[in-house]
């Protein structure tokens, strides 16, 4: 989640998925491909609407970032820049001009075509719209113009280490200048699918772009399933109504091993299951209750619990992320320290209360809620459908303790961010996360970003329980279903089913 860059509420590491499908035994060549296929896939956020503009939350950006709406730039299956409305690109040496050239032939959807002039319209949108996401990602962009209809230059007022990924998200997204449709229930983009179908709290329906400007899409449609219940999802596979189950619950796992029907993949995320602490709320004011509170949660426990599918992480960036580093020797499991700190502050007794999405059952609550009353903290467990979490935790921060999963990737900007949900601010973190946004090295901003993350983690204004290890159940047929990072992107352009 980042604000929900905002959130959910992702560089990165680990194989990639291109790697998993050049190995796997799904990843076979599509010889008798079925290009009429239909896949069924199973999620767990659905979107609240469609507009990419205004709608924070990684649950948008898995149906209609690369699918349906594509930038100049977009992100590989490891995480890496890849051109994509563009075919090539370049940075100055200073850093401040950045300069596209287009592919010839881009068309929306709608048959329009893609020009220079989309581009800059686009990216002027979100530059000068303060509610729009993405918008904090431009503010070092000076001037968006296009030389010709065929390529964009962007110049800056400093550097920006982190253009590029910006650009490859919310804050890239070229749109048509001429449409005139409502983007809260439609999506007209260039990308190989249409959004045809959005059946609220039920599924949303992609088809085939026929008029593609690139690689048609490998099946003709996709429906994404949206399930509020783990085992219910588990139990749609196996009866045979999905082809795919995206973040398998560990503890569900089991019922796909041996089944000749399924493979388990695995593949990296940069989803990091936090534990918030409101530190505007009663105690956990004091750095010592924060501490304590970390001290008394055992992240071996948690991730015992949820079937081993996870890593510890103990601070706020994930491993492969710009700036990590294992902080996990900070505030380590301690129960007696934990214990004793509560009673030294005249807590023993006290009722917390936390705030938890429904969609993540109980598995971790329950681990908490008996920690917790092991060092003489009651915790009392409020759980909510995610639209409420949204309204009640993320815009009214109207909570002591949340738990989420914050998916995206190179999210730090969020413990920077003004009036955001975590209501944490450090002027020395600030000030390091600005040098590292304006670096002009990798290694430099690595370096910056390193000692803020530390800062903030010596801070404790959350505790990072664990980054996930996804677990794709995939039907023996289906190949090319990204596998990594699938919480924050959803690339469907080499999906294909054989026959």
């Amino acid at each position: 989640m980042r604000t929900l860059r905002p959130m959910l509420v992702a560089a990165l590491a680990a194989a990639t998925a291109l790697a998993l499908a050049a190995c796997s035994p799904g990843a076979s060549a599509t010889k008798g491909a079925d290009t009429g296929a239909t896949v069924d896939v199973g999620l767990y956020l659905e979107p609240t609407d469609l507009n990419v503009r205004t709608t924070s939350g990684v649950a948008l950006d898995q149906v209609l970032i690369d699918n349906v709406y594509q930038g100049l730039v977009g992100l590989d299956t490891s995480g890496r820049i890849h051109d994509v409305l563009a075919k090539n690109h370049t940075v100055s040496a200073d850093g401040l001009t950045y300069d596209f050239t287009l592919h010839d032939g881009a068309r929306f959807s709608n048959g329009h075509a893609l020009d220079a002039a989309d581009v800059v319209w686009s990216l002027e949108q979100v530059r000068r719209t303060k509610t729009d996401v993405g918008n904090a990602d431009l503010t070092a962009v000076r001037t968006i113009t296009a030389p010709t209809d065929s390529t964009v230059r962007l110049t800056l007022t400093k550097p920006d280490s982190e253009l590029l990924y910006a650009l490859a998200g919310r804050a890239g997204l070229v749109l048509d200048e001429q449409a005139k449709n409502d983007l809260k229930t439609t999506a007209i983009g260039s990308g190989p699918y249409l959004l045809t179908s959005w059946k609220q709290g039920d599924s949303i329906t992609l088809v085939r772009n026929t008029t593609y400007w690139g690689t048609k899409a490998k099946v003709a449609s996709v429906v994404l399933h949206y399930f509020s219940d783990r085992s219910t999802a588990v139990n749609a596979a196996l009866n045979g109504d999905l082809e795919v189950l995206t973040t398998v619950d560990p503890t569900l796992k089991a019922k796909f091993e041996g089944n000749q029907d399924f493979r388990l993949e695995q593949g990296a995320s940069t989803d990091k299951y936090t534990l918030v602490f409101n530190e505007k709320e009663g105690p956990l004011t004091s750095l010592a209750v924060r501490k304590a509170l970390r001290q008394a949660i055992d992240p071996k426990a948690i991730i015992a619990a949820v079937g081993g599918d996870g890593v510890a992480q103990g601070g706020p960036i994930p491993k492969g992320d710009p700036g990590y580093r294992d902080l996990t020797s900070i505030d380590p499991y301690d129960p007696a320290a934990a214990k004793a700190a509560i009673a030294a502050a005249g807590l023993t007794g006290t009722t917390l209360t936390l705030t938890v999405p429904t969609v993540y059952g109980t598995t971790v609550s329950d681990v908490l809620t008996s920690e917790f009353k092991a060092v003489g903290i009651t915790l009392k467990v409020s759980s909510v459908d995610f639209t409420t979490w949204l309204t009640k935790v993320y815009t009214n921060k109207d909570y002591e303790l949340s738990f989420v999963d914050h998916a995206e990737a190179h999210d730090f900007a969020n413990w920077t961010t003004p009036g955001y949900y975590f209501n944490y601010s450090d002027p020395q973190v600030d000030r390091l996360a600005a040098q590292a946004r304006t670096a002009l090295t990798a290694s430099e901003a690595d370096a910056k970003l390193a000692q803020a993350a530390r800062i903030v983690a010596e801070h404790a204004p959350a505790a990072w329980l664990y980054t996930a290890i996804n677990q794709t159940a995939i039907r023996t047929t289906v190949h090319g279903f990204p596998t990594d990072f699938t919480s924050n992107r959803l690339n469907l352009a080499d999906l294909a089913v054989t026959n």
